[in-house]
């Protein structure tokens, strides 16, 4: 069984940026139903860039084998206009990472972040077409929610309130 430490870590670096490409190359098959050409990759790496989630306010959370290897990652960050509620942001496990639990882990550590951080509820946004993160959030408690400013291209929303 595949074990693994959740630590915060910059979110500078080549292996954080290919991590990104790859979550944003799968985003963009699983919600457009198509491979997304390179020119689509880089604009919404432009666009929506990941190094917003560097400190102090902001976490970025990563997941690495017992060998080092990159296996996911989570961000936070505090809503722009509700100080007491954290954002989830880039929840990602590449493929090597999957299906031994480490999505809830990550869910769990973001979580205890947010607490740290004196959020009391964390928010996040998904697609119809990622069915694992849906069932994931709802698992933990997150209850579907309306949408929230400035996230236009979800069409699913959740928040949960923390203890």
């Amino acid at each position: 069984m595949p074990t693994w430490t959740i630590k915060a870590e910059p979110v500078i670096g080549a292996d954080v940026d290919e991590v990104m490409r790859e979550y944003f190359t799968e985003m963009g098959r699983r919600v457009l139903g198509r491979p997304g050409t390179e020119a689509e990759l880089q604009a919404v790496l432009a666009e929506d860039p990941h190094h917003v989630l560097s400190p102090p306010d902001v976490e970025f959370l990563v997941a690495r084998g017992d060998d080092g290897e990159f296996l996911g990652c989570a961000g936070l960050r505090p809503l722009r206009g509700a100080p007491e509620t954290a954002e989830l942001k880039r929840m990602f496990v590449r493929p090597a990472g999957r299906g031994a639990g480490l999505g809830r882990g990550l869910l769990l550590a973001v979580e205890q972040s947010a607490r740290r951080l004196g959020a009391a509820r964390i928010v996040c946004e998904t697609n119809t077409q990622l069915t694992e993160a849906r069932a994931l959030y709802t698992r933990h408690g997150y209850e579907e929610t309306g949408p929230y400013a400035g996230h236009g291209k979800a069409d699913h929303w959740y928040v949960k309130v923390l203890n």
